[in-house]
């Protein structure tokens, strides 16, 4: 069992490490060959220009200025003077929430620790029901409930306790969640006119024998929206022109590289070999091998943009359509079209870089069948994944280690050995264990079918959330303290759940608070130091960079990476509220990252991230629901772990913080969670009453006319790529229709001389 000096060796290697990587951060991003590595949002906004154009020649690569090495920690202060509105003008409103989280961790944190600490801290030391054990224990343990006996009163503090964290937590949580939605309905009250909030996505279009999905579309929105329909923008299945132009990029990349190493050895010519990975095959000259490879793939991708245009097939039964007004678009995109529930499903369309156009060429009906495919999938996924973890987590202590290599014993009972093994190495184990999950959810959720990256990033978030939860931390609980003991909870009453993980939460404290200074103290210091993209920024610059545009493209921003950031700080919170009750001295740990990381993200906010999209806070409910979540789980093991200490009398008590938490969720659910899902008709009537005060003479059309076309048709002819209608804003008129039937026409069209029934 780890002790404090083994939790001191600890924090002195990550306190260390997190140094290092500070010192290092702060020395790279004030040289100027690294100035677009550690500043590229300035550079993607045009407000920041290159310190390589001018002066000496050294000082163009080397900061000669050595009073700036003296103030290395001068980022720290500045990351915190932008202020909040200004925050969101610069980095949008889902950057701005997003740090908002780590807020709420150290407002519902520190409160609570310093009660703990007053409290509950004395109230367990000044116990000896260890020392009077032959159990092998920690100082850490004497802090804990483990020191106090069974049936003793003074598990009443532990109780009142376990109220005040429950109600300062649902206080908190409900002023947030009141906070956020007033910033976001503020935020799409006053934001700038984007196409997504005139538009909607129609989806399952029936299929008619008469008319093609485009002419269907309009049709259908021409008679039942006839005085708020604009336009409307085809989907097609343009999967495989997106892979060949993938290719393309790639490919181009080569011949750059070539040409550039062409240019600076011009007498020398340089050539590859055809075969596989160029390490066998013939010799041929590079740059005229990649020129011949583009055109050819240019001539295929030209065929196969011209068989989606002339082919019906390639045409899916889904259309982006666009009204005249927010109104009209909030109207049809929170109702339904038709009798038939299953049909003309309408929804708010994301804004054009959300969409994940991949997706959008899956057939709906097919949606229901890939979710449970990959429902199943992920369950094997999660509790099978358990037992190689068990396994790691074996032998990443002394026992484990000695048992698989015992000629080591003498070198692993060194003092200061031991204490890394015990005090380092298990939490660094399950983070390179866990490194390649997000990018395997990710994956699993764009086989589900999701059209948006923001949907992306949530399903996979929460899928990442489950998975640390019952592998990370219920894992970590019940495999790392007893494997043997694995084969009985699995068969167990469950009834009997609660208690054996309750029992076993105070024994693994030691490891958490290794795991927490692993990945959350080194782990945030470590992505202030962008080592990954700085290696390759250089490397493109060297092989690839020809010009200023060049570099611009060579740099990456990167973004908030909501699907893994999130669901990591989730399980600190759940860390920080199962642990506030039964180990108080985990909780300064908890804090500790909660500040560090809050001023490492806004640095990385206002200085690197270039967000793709921008959803206006949409996450929100799903941060919130999974804080309760992580107070409920507290509350029923801290039930669990009192039934074991014969607490009879206070632990029906606890009973009613579940409820009482429950029923606070649905209260928020309902009184704040709505302006997260809904667009208030009101909000969108009185932007249009602006914006036509303000703009009477506004084409939309034009504005909305190309918003939703696939990527790999820009730059196409519009009247190749756009088979929406061509009436005058001014006089809508129905179109044309071609159907023998009007099963589906309740009004007459004018043009076809068609009659109402």
């Amino acid at each position: 069992m780890a002790t404090l000096s083994d939790i001191g060796v600890s924090a002195t290697i990550n306190i260390l490490t997190a140094f290092a990587f500070f010192l290092a951060f702060a020395i790279l991003r004030i040289q100027p060959v690294n100035d677009r590595v550690y500043f590229p949002k300035w550079y993607l906004k045009g407000l920041r220009s290159s310190p390589l154009r001018g002066g000496a020649f050294v000082s163009k690569f080397v900061n000669l200025d050595f009073r700036s090495y003296a103030r290395f920690l001068n980022w720290m202060p500045a990351a915190l003077q932008m202020p909040e509105p200004e925050l969101i003008d610069h980095a949008g409103l889902d950057s701005a929430v997003y740090l908002r989280i780590y807020l709420i961790g150290i407002k519902i944190f520190v409160p609570i620790a310093c009660l703990a600490f007053a409290i509950m801290v004395p109230v367990n030391w000044t116990n000896e029901t260890l020392e009077r054990t032959n159990l092998t224990f920690s100082n850490v343990d004497k802090l804990s409930i483990s020191n106090i006996p069974t049936g003793s009163r003074r598990f009443w503090t532990h109780l009142v306790m376990a109220y005040a964290f429950t109600f300062w937590t649902c206080y908190v949580l409900k002023r947030e969640y009141e906070i956020v939605a007033a910033m976001r309905l503020h935020f799409l009250a006053s934001e700038h006119r984007r196409p997504d909030q005139f538009t909607v996505l129609v989806r399952n279009v029936p299929p008619d024998p008469d008319e093609s999905i485009s002419e269907l579309v309009e049709h259908f929105f021409l008679v039942n929206h006839p005085d708020h329909y604009l336009t409307h923008q085809a989907v097609y299945n343009a999967n495989k022109l997106s892979e060949l132009e993938t290719k393309k990029k790639k490919l181009q990349n080569w011949l750059d590289f070539y040409q550039l190493k062409y240019t600076r050895h011009p007498s020398k010519k340089p050539l590859l070999k055809t075969g596989f990975l160029g390490l066998w095959g013939d010799k041929v000259d590079a740059v005229d091998f990649y020129t011949s490879k583009i055109d050819n793939l240019t001539k295929e991708m030209s065929l196969e943009r011209d068989r989606i245009m002339s082919k019906g097939n390639s045409v899916m039964p889904a259309a982006f359509v666009s009204f005249k007004t927010r109104w009209a678009a909030a109207v049809c995109a929170q109702t339904q079209q038709c009798r038939n529930p299953t049909l003309w499903l309408t929804e708010w369309a994301p804004e054009p870089r959300d969409i994940y156009w991949n997706n959008l060429a899956i057939p709906y009906v097919s949606l229901a069948v890939r979710r449970l495919v990959i429902g199943v999938a992920y369950f094997f996924l999660t509790f099978f994944f358990m037992i190689p973890i068990a396994f790691v987590q074996s032998l990443a202590n002394i026992e484990g280690i000695e048992k698989a290599v015992p000629f080591l014993k003498p070198i692993i009972e060194v003092k200061v050995i031991k204490s890394f093994i015990q005090g380092f190495l298990p939490g660094i184990t399950l983070k390179i264990f866990l490194i390649f999950l997000p990018d395997i959810l990710m994956l699993m959720s764009k086989f589900e079918g999701f059209i948006s990256q923001s949907a992306l990033e949530r399903r996979s978030a929460t899928r990442y959330y489950i998975f640390q939860f019952i592998n990370v931390f219920l894992g970590s609980i019940i495999t790392g303290t007893a494997f043997q003991q694995l084969d009985n909870f699995i068969h167990q009453s469950a009834n009997d759940i609660p208690k054996t993980i309750g029992v076993s939460i105070p024994m693994k404290a030691t490891f958490f608070i290794t795991y927490i200074m692993v990945d959350g103290w080194a782990g945030v210091a470590g992505e202030i130091l962008r080592l990954k993209p700085l290696i390759i920024y250089h490397l493109k610059c060297f092989f690839l960079v020809k010009t200023e545009k060049d570099k611009e493209e060579a740099m990456d921003p990167g973004t908030l990476g909501f699907n893994t950031g999130e669901p990591q700080i989730q399980l600190y919170f759940l860390l920080g509220l199962v642990y506030a009750v039964v180990t108080p001295f985990l909780l300064p740990f908890i804090i500790v990252f909660f500040a560090l990381a809050f001023v490492v993200y806004r640095h990385q906010i206002i200085n690197v991230y270039n967000q793709g999209y921008e959803s206006a806070a949409a996450f929100w409910p799903d941060v919130h629901g999974r804080i309760i979540t992580a107070l409920i789980v507290s509350q029923l093991l801290l039930m669990g772990l009192l039934s074991t200490k014969e607490a009879a009398q206070s632990t029906p008590l606890l009973v009613t913080l579940p409820v009482l938490t429950i029923w606070f969720h649905h209260f928020c659910k309902g009184r704040y969670e709505p302006a997260f899902v809904r667009y208030p008709l009101q909000e969108a009537m009185m932007k249009d009453t602006l914006e036509r005060a303000r703009e009477p003479n506004l084409n939309l059309k034009s504005f909305l006319q190309n918003a939703y076309i696939h990527p790999v048709f820009k730059g196409v002819d519009e009247t190749e790529t756009e088979p929406a209608s061509q009436e005058s804003e001014q006089q809508p008129v129905l179109i044309p229709t071609k159907r023998r039937s009007r099963s589906n026409t309740p009004l007459p069209s004018k043009h076809s001389g068609s009659a109402s029934p």
